[in-house]
């Protein structure tokens, strides 16, 4: 079975699910676990920050601080899942990547031999302007990955 399960949430409803079938794999196989946030650069959209030409430095830490600040609550309560259920996990807050590609890099770096992590199912043109963060992670993984819905 399974030895090390990454699971990936971003504090949604949707991916308490995957929370709940990671740590009950993890239970089922005595496996380690890792769960993992991720937080986008700010702003992720702004090609002004990325070549360095936005400069409001407080905008910058109240967005970092605020991440800082999400993550810990997303984290705190996805472990307390993973108590609930007799499981140990660490938690980690990846800050300033893409989602897929904090996720793919935390398994990679862990050596997790699972990603568990939710989809939200967007289609058509949302799906095309927005991406798909688990259609990316199923599609750069090197390990077996789970999509719960």
């Amino acid at each position: 079975m399974h030895t090390h399960i990454l699971i990936a949430t971003d504090g949604s409803a949707l991916a308490e699910k995957a929370v709940r079938a990671g740590v009950d794999l993890a239970k089922a196989s005595g496996a380690k676990v890792t769960i993992v946030t991720v937080s986008e650069a700010f702003p992720a959209y702004d090609l002004g920050t990325k070549l360095g030409l936005f400069r409001d430095q407080a905008a910058i830490d109240s967005y970092e601080a605020d991440c800082r600040t999400g993550a810990e609550a997303i984290l705190k309560a996805a472990a307390e899942t993973a108590a609930a259920a007799g499981v140990a996990c660490e938690t980690l807050h990846v800050a300033d990547s893409a989602p897929a590609a904090g996720i793919l890099e935390t398994a990679r770096a862990r050596g997790c031999d699972l990603i568990v992590l939710t989809s939200n199912g967007r289609q058509g043109l949302e799906r095309f302007i927005m991406g798909s963060q688990a259609a990316r992670v199923a599609q750069g993984a090197e390990t077996s990955v789970l999509i719960v819905r």
